[in-house]
């Protein structure tokens, strides 16, 4: 199984937000959020929390997820 690395932090960044005004914007648990962001590689995402945050930054889902190299 693949993972995956949710790009949160740099469009959070590009639009000076903090996680927690992500979190307050999209509706996703703040906690939650905090977890997708920092992690190296996940295998599994929620897909309504993926849904919230691509509406809230105005993306594509695709957009958000990057695909890491399986070791």
């Amino acid at each position: 199984m693949g993972l995956v690395r949710l790009r949160i932090k740099e469009f959070a960044e590009e639009r000076n937000w903090t996680l927690r005004e992500v979190s307050e914007r999209s509706g996703v648990n703040y906690s939650t959020l905090k977890t997708y962001a920092r992690s190296p590689g996940m295998a599994t995402v929620d897909a309504s929390a993926l849904l919230k945050l691509a509406r809230v930054f105005d993306v594509l889902v695709e957009d958000l997820i990057e695909e890491l190299e399986e070791s």
